[in-house]
C-alpha cells in the first residue's frame, strides 16, 4: 500500500480548497445523537475554537438531534467567516423514538433542504450528500437515481451549490454520476474498516474528495494493540495517529473527526502536523488485514 509523504494541506471539496482536517458535529447533538447536548455552552465554545484553530471545513446534518446540530452551528458561527464550507446530508429521519429512518420520498428530501437552510441560516447549502441507508453503516446496491434527481432538481434551482454522497459503492457513484457531478463520498473507512481501499484509489483519479465517517471507529472506538504500539513509540495518541495514518493513506481524504471536547479538538488538530514513518505505517496497515481476528 503505498502513503502520501504530505499528511496535511487542502483538497479541493467543490469549488474551495479545503484543509484536509476538518471537524465533524454529531457529538454535538446529545447522546446518541439526539436531543440537546448535555452542556450547551461547551458546544458553543468547541465550534468556535474550531473555527479560531484553522478549521474551515464542517460537516453536519438536520438529523443530528434532530435540528439540534444545525442550531448550534449558527448559534455560534453565523454570520460564517469566509471559506467555511458546511458540508451536510440528507436522507434519514429520527423519529420520537431517536432511531435512524430513511426518508428519500420527494417531500422529505426538499423538506430536508429547507430545514437544513433555515437551521443553519443560509440560502444555499455548500454540498448536501445523499446518505444512502445500508446495513449495519454499510452501503446497499439500491438505486439511488430517484432521490438524486430530486437533489439535482434542488441544486438547479440554486439551494445545492454541490452533491455528494454517502455510504454508497463504486456501482452506485457510476449511476449518481449520469445525474449529476459528484464532489465527495463519505463511507465508512478506518483502520481496521478498509473495504473502500480500491475505491479511494478510484475517486483520487476523478479528483474526488473521500471522507470517512467513523475515521476513530465511531459508537465503537478503535482498540488495537499495534496502533497503542505505535502511539507510545512515536510519543503520541492512538487516535492521533489513527487520524495521521488517514491522512498519509491518500492526498483525496478529508477528516471530520467530531469531539465535544475543546481538549481533543486540539489533539485532533495537532494530528494534522504528524508525519508517519515508513516503518510505522507497515505496522498499521497489517492493522485492516488481521482486524477480523482477536488480538
Amino acid at each position: 500500500m503505498t502513503h502520501s509523504t504530505r499528511p496535511s494541506g487542502t483538497f479541493v471539496l467543490g469549488d474551495r480548497p479545503v484543509k484536509r482536517l476538518g471537524y465533524g458535529a454529531m457529538q454535538l447533538a446529545g447522546p446518541g445523537v439526539f436531543g440537546p447536548p448535555r452542556d450547551h455552552s461547551a458546544a458553543l465554545t468547541v465550534l468556535r475554537e474550531a473555527v479560531a484553530l484553522g478549521v474551515d471545513h464542517i460537516d453536519t446534518s438536520d438529523f443530528y438531534g434532530p435540528h439540534v446540530t444545525n442550531q448550534i452551528i449558527r448559534e455560534a458561527l453565523h454570520p460564517y467567516p469566509e471559506g467555511l464550507v458546511i458540508v451536510t446530508k440528507v436522507g434519514a429521519r429520527r423519529p420520537d423514538d431517536g432511531s435512524w429512518v430513511p426518508a428519500m420520498s420527494r417531500a422529505e428530501l426538499e423538506g430536508a433542504v429547507h430545514d437544513n437552510l433555515r437551521n443553519l441560516g443560509l440560502d444555499a447549502l455548500d454540498v448536501v450528500n445523499l446518505r444512502m441507508m445500508g446495513e449495519s453503516h454499510g452501503p446497499s446496491e439500491h438505486s439511488l437515481a430517484e432521490p438524486l434527481t430530486v437533489l439535482a432538481e434542488l441544486q438547479a434551482q440554486g439551494l445545492i451549490r454541490h452533491l455528494g454522497l454517502s455510504n454508497v459503492t463504486p456501482a452506485q457513484l457510476k449511476e449518481a454520476q449520469g445525474i449529476a457531478e459528484i464532489v465527495c463520498v463519505q463511507n465508512m473507512y478506518n483502520l481496521a474498516q478498509r473495504e473502500d481501499d480500491a475505491f479511494i484509489a478510484e475517486l483520487a483519479a476523478q479528483n474526488i474528495a473521500y471522507v470517512p465517517f467513523f475515521p476513530l471507529g465511531g459508537f465503537n472506538p478503535l482498540q488495537s494493540s499495534a496502533l497503542s504500539s505505535v502511539a507510545a513509540s512515536l510519543g503520541f495518541t492512538p487516535m492521533q495517529v489513527a487520524q495521521a495514518w488517514l491522512l498519509q493513506r491518500s492526498p483525496n481524504i478529508l477528516l471530520i473527526s467530531g469531539t465535544s471536547s475543546v481538549e481533543h479538538l486540539r489533539e485532533n488538530i495537532a494530528a494534522g502536523t504528524i508525519v508517519l514513518p515508513q516503518e510505522a505505517l507497515t505496522q498499521l496497515d497489517a492493522i485492516g488485514t488481521s482486524a477480523a481476528r482477536p488480538e
